[in-house]
Formats: structure tokens, sequence, C-alpha cells
């Protein structure tokens, strides 16, 4: 090939751009860059060509010239873990929703979906990354179903994984939940982590500390989303482990994790909301939210705020091995979210890929079409079947506690009184029912118990996104209620209902494997509002009751002992 040949390449396209020989395709005029290493600001031209920018600090001439004048750029924010399902919607409208917030990658682990589809789920993510206008990234799901205490509507193991791993939006395996199971080399576990020992292995370490913790990283883990204090994050970071910040809608850690941001530290730190729904994206935001909660943290401390910025790509990319972005300078990729204040994060505009983010981008995408729409295969239940009878000679009963902003749920008792369906409610003591009814067609089973928490003095709550296995849980103060909200569910093909006095109340229909909506995320938002509403009318006092009785399904927080060292150390699990 010819030096004539070689500038009508895309490289040396880029090269000469560079060099202002030629026009670059688009450029940033009179814009300041926020460096994230020094936290200089410095006002200048960003010259951009296809994905990747090709220059900065000179002035540029470009065939489109956007003025920038007064707006500053930071590189693109990059969620490091997350469920896109937990949106509620589907990936190509997730990508609507959040990339105007100034997200432009995201490293998501089609978990749910999973559970319900297994492979044919993964693959319906895989389809529609490569549509999206933000870079969707896919860690490949290593627990499904995540307990055998649970019935999930399907099992994966490395053989069905290998065959996306080649896949050019995959990243690696994503978060290892299954942490007794390495502990204690469970084969199929092993089987995953030698399979991505030259890859990355996301991290689910809950209260693992001490030797528990050095034997889980040995495995090749090297990141944590579910430290909820400092001082647990401050020793997975002294071993070596990136700690991801998460606040999502339920889970919300930041303010516990916020001391350990620094310029020490902020290297090794990113940020992620596993589990954030559309209601709070469109009252708070998404990772711009985090940022701009993290940098009152550091300015109450007198720090530069540019580490919250960092953390938020930079040391993202860094940390995943995603090494052409997290910077605004020559040679890396065209992610940028310009604002109008650091201080506050405010993403007024968004450069994806080389794109300046436009509903025409999103009106270009291939569609693709939804399965898991024939996923729930419960049938009808009546009132008699949450049933709660109690043991011979005692109304003493365990009780699963859970409190807002964790999905970490406890053990407790009550003493209840029995009446002619067995254990009754204890509406006075907020002790009310929960249970889950299998849906996926595999052998019908109801689980019974009671929670204490929600505040409800009436009605029922009934949910299809039950984490992980994604089976009916509904809590309730009435059983008639219970089976009214559970049989809607059944009808819609999944998702939220709310019902009182034998009629449904509220409802949200999410019939993409029973976790998503085909709704745009503007109807799902509404909808959710009714919901909120609609529930805090029946007594609830939880801000996010939707997602609290999702998780409900998960396991008691594990008892824990403590080691000479003062560390914790796992000592038995318990399940309600």
């Amino acid at each position: 090939m010819n030096s004539n040949d070689l500038t009508q390449t895309h490289l040396g396209k880029c090269i000469l751009a560079g060099q202002g020989k030629i026009k670059a395709d688009l450029v940033l005029k009179n814009i300041g860059i926020l460096d994230v290493i020094t936290g200089k600001v410095t006002q200048t031209d960003i010259a951009i060509v296809g994905d990747r920018i090709v220059g900065t600090h000179e002035s540029y001439a470009g065939e489109t010239e956007i003025d920038c004048s007064g707006k500053l750029a930071v590189p693109g924010f990059i969620d490091t873990h997350l469920h896109i399902e937990s949106s509620l919607v589907t990936p190509l409208e997730f990508d609507r929703c959040v990339l105007p917030h100034g997200v432009t990658t995201v490293l998501c682990d089609p978990h749910e979906i999973a559970n319900v589809l297994g492979s044919e789920g993964i693959k319906y993510f895989l389809d529609c990354a490569e549509q999206t206008v933000m870079d969707v990234r896919v860690n490949l799901s290593s627990c499904v179903p995540a307990t055998a205490f649970e019935t999930a509507g399907a099992r994966l193991e490395i053989e069905d994984l290998l065959p996306f791993r080649s896949h050019e939006k995959v990243v690696g395996l994503a978060e290892m939940m299954n942490y007794p199971g390495v502990l204690n080399l469970d084969p199929g576990i092993m089987a995953k982590l030698e399979a991505f020992q030259d890859g990355h292995i996301d991290g689910h370490a809950p209260l693992v500390r001490g030797s528990n913790l050095n034997g889980y990283m040995a495995a090749g883990i090297r990141t944590d989303h579910e430290a909820t204090s400092a001082e647990e994050a401050r020793e997975k970071l002294a071993k070596g482990m990136a700690i991801l910040i998460r606040e999502g809608s339920v889970s919300k850690d930041l303010e516990a994790l916020a001391e350990i941001l620094d310029e020490n530290s902020s290297s090794f730190v990113a940020l992620c909301t596993d589990d954030r729904n559309p209601l709070d994206i469109g009252e708070e935001g998404h990772l711009d939210s985090l940022v701009r909660r993290l940098i009152g943290h550091l300015k109450a401390r007198n720090c530069p705020i540019h580490h919250a910025y960092r953390a938020a790509s930079h040391s993202a990319a860094r940390i995943f091995g995603l090494r052409d972005r997290g910077l605004i300078g020559p040679g890396w990729r065209a992610d940028i979210a310009i604002l109008d204040d650091l201080d506050t994060c405010n993403v007024t505009d968004v450069i994806a890929g080389g794109r300046l983010v436009t509903n025409d981008l999103f009106a270009a995408r291939k569609q693709i079409e939804a399965v898991g729409l024939s996923s729930m295969k419960a049938t009808p239940v009546t009132a008699d079947a949450f049933a709660c009878d109690p043991k011979p000679g005692q109304n003493q009963t365990p009780v699963i506690k859970v409190k807002p902003g964790l999905i970490l749920t406890f053990r407790d008792e009550a003493t209840l009184e029995i009446g002619e369906n067995g254990l009754k409610p204890d509406l006075d003591n907020d002790v009310i029912k929960v249970a889950v009814v299998e849906r996926h067609g595999i052998n019908g089973n109801i689980g019974r118990s009671f929670v204490r928490g929600f505040g409800l003095k009436r009605g029922a709550i009934a949910s299809s996104v039950g984490h992980d296995s994604h089976n009916i849980t509904v809590v309730g103060a009435s059983d008639a209620d219970m089976a009214t909200a559970v049989n809607r569910l059944i009808e819609m093909g999944g998702g939220f209902a709310v019902a009182d006095g034998g009629k449904v109340t509220a409802e949200l229909a999410l019939p993409v494997a029973g976790l998503m909506s085909l709704e745009p995320f503007e109807v799902v938002e509404k909808d959710l509002i009714k919901l909120r509403a609609a529930a805090k009318d029946l007594g609830c006092v939880l801000p996010e009751p939707f997602l609290q009785v999702a998780f409900l399904a998960l396991p008691v927080i594990p008892h824990l002992k403590m080691t000479d060292r003062g560390l914790f150390d796992v000592d038995k699990f318990d399940f309600v």
C-alpha cells in the first residue's frame, strides 16, 4: 500500500488530522478539559476522527464544529458492575435512558435473565450490545443458579459459557457470588475459575475477611462491589482488591465508603450501580449522581474533586483492562461527558464513540426481538396457598428482617397467634407474611415465612423480579390479597403488582423474561410512581419496596465469628 492509499485509511486520517494537515470529523471548540490525573483544567479544542480523539491542546478545524465555550469535558463514565435487567427496561431502552447521563461504557452481568432463560438470555444481551450507542460490555454469569436452596429456570456450567468467551463484547467472568464454593473447591466453580485465569474475574464477597478473603482472592479475583463498611473496604484494598463503590436503588453503600476515596486510593476505586431503576435514574441520575455526591465528600475533606472523576472513568477502565478509554487525549476513545460545571457534574451533552448523542442515533439502531415472553409458567393460586402451619406446640417462628438501603437480610423471631389457617401476621409489630412461588414450571413449590420491616397494615405487594432465581415473591398482610397480586403477575407474564381489598390497585407488566418491560423508560417511570404510591397507601415504610421484595428470596446473612486476629470468618450459614 502506497502513501496515498494510507492517507485514506482510518489510522492514516487520524494521524494527519492530529497534525492539523486535514480536517477532523468533529471538533469541540474552546472547551475546558479536566485532566483526571493531575486535576488541571486546560482550555483547548478536541479533535475527533471516527471513534478516536486525535488532538487536544491545539487549535483544530473540523467537518463539524461545536462551540463549547463555557463547557468542560471529562472522560465518559464507566459503570463497572450492573444488571441491566434491574432497570426494568430492555438493553436498547437502557441505552437511551442512561447514556445522556454521561455513562458511555457499562460492564453488565446478565445474571438475572440467565437465571430465567440460560444461554438464550446471554445471547439476547450480546445481540443488543452490538446495537447500543453506548459500549455495553458483558461479563459472563458465573453463578446460575445462584444457590442450591432455590429453583431457577436454568443452569449454566462452564461448557455453556465457553462458546461466548471470544465474543468481542465479553470481558470475562461475572461476579463470583458463590464464595463458599470458591473456598471449598467446588468442582463446578473451580472449572469456571480455571477457564478464566488469563482474563478478568469479577468478585462478590460480602463480609469476607481475613484468611478467607486471601483464599478467595488467590483464585485470581480482583474486584469487589459488596463492601459495606470503610473498614472492610480498606482491608480489601490493602490486599490488592479494587473496590467498586456501589449506590443502587436498594444497595446504598456510598455514604459508608466515601471516606476511602482520596488521592492515594482513587486509582484503585471505581463506581457501580448494580441495580438501579428508571424512577431513581429520573429523580437522581445514574453515575453522575454518584460523582456529585462523592465530590461533596471530597470537598468536605479538602481533597481535590478530580479523584471522583478519575474513579468514574480512568480507574474503572484500568481495573477492567479497557485500555483505550478513560482519558481525553490523542489516541484515546472519544467517549466524553460535556458539563457546564465540575462541582455539580451537570451533564449537558455526550460524545459516545466519537458521535454526539442525539435521538437520531437511538432511532437508527437495529431492533432486537425480545425473548422470554412465555417464561411465566406458574399456575394460579388461592389464599390457602399461603397458610403457615406452626410447629407442634409452638407459635414462635423465625422472621426475616429487612432494613432500608440494604439487600442483606437479618434473622429475627416473633411469637405469633395461631388462627384457623395457621400462624397469623402481627401487624402491630410489623410482622407480615412472605412467600416465594416457583414460576419456572419445574416443581410448583411455594415457600412461606414472615418478614419484618415493610410496615404494611393491609394488602399485598408481589414481584416476579426475585433475586436471583426470579420466582414470584409476595409479601402481605392478607392471604387473599397475596393471591390476587400473584395471580395478576401470572396473567401479565411477570412484573409488579399491588393488591388491596381483593383488587389490583397498581401494576407494571414485565413480560421480557418476567424482568423487563417492552415500554419506553418514561412509561415505566410513571408506572413505578403509581406503584410506590399504592405501596405507601398500604402503610409501607420502605423507599424502594419492590426491589426490597425482589431481594427477599436471597439467603439470610451468614452467622459470623471473630477470629483471634479480630477479623470475621464465616461460621455457618442459616437460611429462613
